[in-house]
């Protein structure tokens, strides 16, 4: 029998991990879609004000997250999962007290500090229940648990607010979050070994950046470069062509289309390597974004939605696999921190170029300059990323 088929993946504990990770992201997605609908309705805030309650969760997010591997290294996996779950379940039920817009601000910019520490945490405690021949195919699940979380998340939100209000939704989500952290509760924490956590040293960039981690980080914030001009622009490309009333079937659409060719990509990255993933994935997710600049009906809206989620969905969880392999095991913690960094930075750069490109040019001329520079990419991993030598 084949080796990496004889090998369990699907052990109660990856389960309990996936689980908690796809709660986790349902509150995130769901609160994303339905704060600005409270903000303007009900607080009387304005559309920039629903935008600032965005950033600021962001903002925190990416200045903690070169942190959270340090704070992992210092005080232990299980301590800081155990931590930040509970901080972020509470932050979950303070947003039920926001009756007004500056409290509100301060809680998304302390509940992002958390969610980044969080997120950070749970990457290395599902891999150490991964096994070592299915990394690509185990990653690659947990990914989908965060696509999960994209889809649930607005679907219950959107769905629900008009029927239940901002409150009652909040604390359904919030009860959801406790679900996670009963998962949490059942998971046996691995931590490092002492001598390796003990060793050391003065606080230097290393305690920050792996820099082993850093080729395929680089070339995910490219991904992620792009990808923003989907979660920023798309719903507003979609207004102008007259297709509003269809963003929300292109995100089920993207999201079943990641999800359909997940557990055939992560298999063929642990027999066949990445770059036979990687390479037609980003060609794909290119193809997509060149398919969306020329789009004029639900057809084009829909057929680019196959292509970018099939593309993006696949290209992200490989990157993120291969930074993990390319590091030092005791490091995963400042290999994920390192990764999203990265991944959250082209998000953020990309939110705020390409909306000058926009204001500049237009919509086509923005995405087919995303198409371009996704294709450009590509360079990048093959004379970088692919030169990169693994560990011995």
């Amino acid at each position: 029998m084949n080796a990496i088929a004889a090998t369990p993946l699907w052990n109660r504990f990856f389960i309990f991990c996936l689980l908690n990770n796809m709660f986790l992201f349902i509150f995130y997605f769901a609160q994303t879609a339905i704060l600005p609908v409270y903000i303007v309705n009900q607080l009387g805030g304005s559309i920039a004000q629903a935008g600032l309650a965005m950033t600021l969760f962001m903002a925190s997010s990416i200045a903690v997250r070169p942190f959270s591997g340090l704070i992992i290294e210092k005080f232990g996996k299980k301590k800081t999962f155990f931590v930040s779950e509970i901080m972020f379940c509470f932050f979950a039920f303070i947003y039920l007290l926001a009756d007004d817009l500056t409290t509100l601000l301060i809680i998304r910019f302390l509940h992002g500090i958390w969610f980044s520490i969080l997120t950070t945490v749970c990457v290395p405690i599902a891999n150490d229940f991964i096994p070592e021949q299915r990394k690509g195919e185990g990653m690659g699940y947990f990914v989908m648990s965060i696509n999960l979380g994209l889809v649930l998340g607005p679907l219950i939100g959107l769905s629900l607010i008009s029927a239940l209000g901002y409150h009652r939704i909040t604390l359904i989500l919030a009860a959801v979050i406790c679900l996670g952290f009963v998962c949490c509760l059942m998971i046996p924490i691995k931590e490092i070994s002492k001598a390796i956590a003990n060793e050391k040293k003065k606080i230097s960039l290393h305690d920050f950046v792996e820099k082993r981690a850093l080729p395929a980080s680089i070339m995910v914030l490219f991904a992620g470069f792009a990808y923003s001009s989907i979660m920023a622009f798309i719903s507003t490309f979609a207004e102008l062509k007259h297709l509003l009333s269809y963003a929300g079937l292109f995100f089920l659409v993207f999201a079943i289309s990641m999800i359909s060719v997940r557990p055939f990509t992560g298999r063929l990255y642990d027999r066949k390597g990445p770059n036979l993933i990687i390479y037609p994935s980003v060609v794909l997710f290119a193809i997509g974004l060149a398919i969306l600049s020329q789009m004029e009906s639900l057809n084009g809206l829909l057929l680019s939605a196959v292509f970018i989620g099939i593309g993006f969905g696949s290209v992200q969880p490989c990157l993120q696999t291969l930074a993990i392999q390319r590091s030092a095991k005791h490091r995963i913690g400042h290999t994920t921190s390192t990764f999203f960094t990265c991944y959250d930075t082209g998000i953020a750069l990309g939110s705020i170029l390409l909306g000058l490109v926009i204001a500049h040019y237009d919509y086509e001329v923005m995405y087919l300059l995303c198409a371009v520079l996704t294709l450009l990419s590509l360079l990048f991993y093959k004379f970088v990323v692919d030169k990169q030598q693994p560990l011995a």
